[in-house]
C-alpha cells in the first residue's frame, strides 16, 4: 500500500484528507495493522489518486499482509 502511495508522491494525510479519514487509518493499512474499509465513493477516490486498477490495491493489501506475517 505504502509503495503505491508513495508512487504518486502523496503523504499519509493527502490520502486521508481526500477519503475523509484519519491519517492513522492510512498508516495501520500501509502497516498491514488494519484492512481498508471503504465505501464504494471512497474507493474509487482511492484508485483514482493511485492510478491504479483494482488488482493492483488488491496486490498491494496481499503484500502488506505477507510482510507482516514474516
Amino acid at each position: 500500500m505504502k509503495e503505491l502511495r508513495e508512487r504518486k508522491r502523496l503523504r499519509l494525510i493527502d490520502v486521508a484528507y481526500k477519503l475523509g479519514i484519519s491519517e492513522t487509518s492510512v498508516r495501520n493499512w500501509e502497516h498491514g495493522r488494519a484492512i481498508p474499509r471503504l465505501t464504494f465513493e471512497q474507493i474509487e477516490i482511492l484508485l483514482s489518486l493511485y492510478e491504479c486498477s483494482v488488482t493492483d490495491l488488491k496486490q498491494a493489501l496481499a503484500e502488506t499482509s505477507r510482510r507482516k506475517a514474516s
